[in-house]
């Protein structure tokens, strides 16, 4: 099924990169802090998610090398976002966690890339903002999919 509609396909990659980069490129800045890296901004919401994961799970998880998963754990833990705590059954790992600070920052973050949509999204028709919240749930298991499958290399 998937190759009888390649075209079409290939039109939705394309039209959920550009908006992703368009939300990017137009999300403000939180005051005083200024912007997190995309990989920051993941990590955090993904720390939220699974508390307590190691970094090897959340490296594994984002579909990050282990080695820049800890270098932006260290910035995240730098800001006081997190905290890395003794894993219970494993001396040789830890666990991270997200601060209180940390849950505020990333809902400030999702308030402000949602804001950044608002004007967006009230310019839609009905229909198209029907066509959206009927997306939601495909958009999530395409996200797991691509965070689950394995890296691609290119040579």
């Amino acid at each position: 099924m998937v190759d009888s509609r390649r075209s079409e396909l290939r039109e939705l990659t394309i039209a959920l990169r550009e908006l992703a980069w368009a939300v990017h490129r137009r999300a403000p800045d939180r005051a005083g802090v200024g912007p997190l890296p995309t990989t920051e901004l993941a990590l955090l919401r993904q720390v939220q998610e699974t508390p307590g994961a190691t970094v090897g799970e959340l490296a594994q998880q984002l579909g990050l090398q282990q080695s820049n998963t800890s270098a932006a754990l260290r910035v995240l833990e730098r800001r006081g976002y997190i905290v890395r705590r003794p894993h219970p059954s494993d001396r040789r790992a830890v666990q991270i966690e997200a601060t209180e600070a940390g849950i505020r920052e990333h809902e400030a973050i999702a308030a402000a890339w949602a804001s950044a949509l608002d004007g967006a999204l009230a310019s839609l028709s009905e229909d198209q903002l029907d066509a959206l919240l009927a997306a939601v749930d495909a958009l999530d298991a395409l996200d797991n999919a691509v965070r689950t499958q394995p890296r691609a290399t290119t040579r």
